[in-house]
Parts: structure tokens; C-alpha cells; sequence
């Protein structure tokens, strides 16, 4: 097994060191998040941050790269109050990986992609059509995070939109019926499938 020290990862190559960190966290979830600008300009965005804060009430959590440059989703989250979360699926892995360029506020991904916006219950935010789970999220709070100027956005789940075969009785959303993706990395995308489930765990 190959042992890195913090003194090795200091003199790597920045983008080999860029890899190599953000893939030893393991899989993370593959989201579209969609916006809007008060200027009515759509944007919608990959992001592999996205993470459970809490069910009553229903929060998640993404964080935002520093605000030094223009972050279009996180200025119109700022400004608006609202937006979607998408789960990216197996057909549009690389259209929804072309989110990640750099395009001017004025440009919407979904004119530089076969990405389809759509419109749900009269939500500000678009939605990104054929997802098969979607979120309409209201902003709630921000931490900035001092040890890399990133910042923790929290938003409030205040409607939720999923397939009817993903849904099962329980309540598990069971995302491998749909090939819903996972990143690696950057750039890595896998399709998991679920292997088992196993019940709350007490004591023995």
C-alpha cells in the first residue's frame, strides 16, 4: 500500500494533487443544481457536495467554492432565495458534466447542452426535466468555512418530486432503479446498484 505524507502532497503537481484529494473521499452524490437570476436567466449547475443536514425540518447542505470569481448559482441563490436539486442519471452523464465550464452569467448551460428546463407548481427555480428525483429548495443559512474560504449553503426542502418506482414503502427512495450516478473524483462517474438493506442496528 502506497503511504503519501502531508510533505508529499505539498510538492505534488496541482492537478494531480487536486485528483488525488478530492477522490479519497470515495463516491459522492451527482446533483444538477438549477437557478434562476433575477434577470430571468436560467443556470444550472454540477455539483458533487450535496449532503443530509436534517429531516425535521428537511435540510441539505452543498458548499460553494470561494465567491473571489462569479458564482452564478450561488448569486442567484443569494438573490432569489430558491432553487432545485436534480439527480443526475445515467443518459445525460455528459451533458451534465459540460455544466462544470465557466460560461458568463448572460448564458444559460441549458442553451449549451440537450439539458431541458421545466417548470413545476409555479417554483421560481427550473427544474431539469426527466430527473428522476428533483427538489424545489428555499435558502436558509450560510457558514463561511475559514480553512479554505468555502462556504456551507443550507437550504430547506419545500417540495420533492420523485418517480413512483423509486419509491418504496417505507419511504426508501431506492435510486438504483433509475441509474442514478455517484462522482469519484472530478470527473469519475459510476452507476451503484444497491446491494442490500439491513434494519436499525441496537446493542447486542
Amino acid at each position: 500500500m502506497a503511504y503519501i505524507s502531508n510533505k508529499e502532497l505539498d510538492g505534488f503537481d496541482h492537478l494531480y494533487r487536486i485528483n488525488l484529494i478530492n477522490s479519497c473521499s470515495g463516491y459522492k452524490s451527482a446533483n444538477l443544481i438549477g437557478t434562476k437570476s433575477q434577470d430571468g436567466v436560467e443556470n444550472v449547475a454540477v455539483f458533487s457536495s450535496v449532503t443530509h443536514i436534517g429531516s425535521n425540518p428537511p435540510l441539505l447542505g452543498f458548499f460553494c467554492r470561494p465567491t473571489t470569481v462569479t458564482r452564478n448559482t450561488y448569486d442567484n441563490i443569494k438573490k432569489t432565495g430558491f432553487y432545485t436539486i436534480n439527480h443526475i442519471h445515467e443518459s445525460i452523464l455528459k451533458d451534465a458534466h459540460h455544466t462544470s465550464a465557466k460560461y458568463e452569467s448572460n448564458i444559460s448551460e441549458f442553451d449549451k447542452t440537450q439539458l431541458i428546463s421545466e417548470y413545476n407548481n409555479d417554483f421560481h427555480a427550473p427544474f431539469v426535466k426527466d430527473a428522476p428525483l428533483k427538489m424545489a429548495m428555499q435558502f436558509v443559512e450560510e457558514y463561511p468555512i475559514n480553512a479554505n474560504d468555502t462556504i456551507l449553503v443550507i437550504g430547506k426542502i419545500v417540495g420533492l418530486y420523485v418517480n413512483n418506482e423509486l419509491l418504496e414503502d417505507d419511504g426508501f427512495i431506492n435510486l438504483s432503479k433509475a441509474n442514478v450516478a455517484a462522482i469519484n473524483g472530478l470527473d469519475g462517474y459510476a452507476i451503484p446498484k444497491l446491494k442490500a438493506r439491513f434494519e436499525y442496528q441496537r446493542p447486542k
